[in-house]
């Protein structure tokens, strides 16, 4: 994955190199598989749930870019999106509260991947309709 290193110089934020790890390296560990609700009425709360964090063609953009690799992403998520860091990091942000994503925040590193258990979970809701 790359990890884009920060450093600060003069309040001016630049980059080094960037650097591969592995998605163990920078991701914590992947939850354990849910399992598909019980209930109609649970079902269809928890789809709502997923389907409201997919609501912007951004967020399902940067998700499609973390399933086609195979380790963890940092600075380049937002690369070909006509959008702001900042914004690409609500966006980020949202996916990472409904579970879809997961990542760490460790002093310069910033990495994100996705969690395979929550696209599973979106999967068989989304064929359970």
């Amino acid at each position: 994955a790359l990890f884009i290193n920060r450093i600060s110089s003069n309040n001016d934020m630049s980059r080094r190199p960037a650097t591969r790890a592995p998605a163990e390296a920078c991701c914590p560990p992947a939850a354990p598989a849910s399992p598909l609700p019980a209930s109609e009425a649970e079902q269809n709360t928890e789809l709502a749930r997923l389907a409201k964090a997919l609501g912007h063609p951004a967020r399902v953009s940067i998700l499609r870019t973390l399933l086609k690799r195979d380790t963890c992403v940092a600075g380049e998520i937002g690369e070909g999106l006509p959008l702001a860091q900042s914004t690409v990091s609500q966006h980020l942000k949202q996916l990472k509260e409904a579970g879809l994503i997961r990542g760490q925040v460790a002093g310069p590193r910033v990495c994100y991947c996705v969690e395979p258990a929550a696209v599973l979970l979106l999967k068989a809701l989304i064929t359970a309709l």
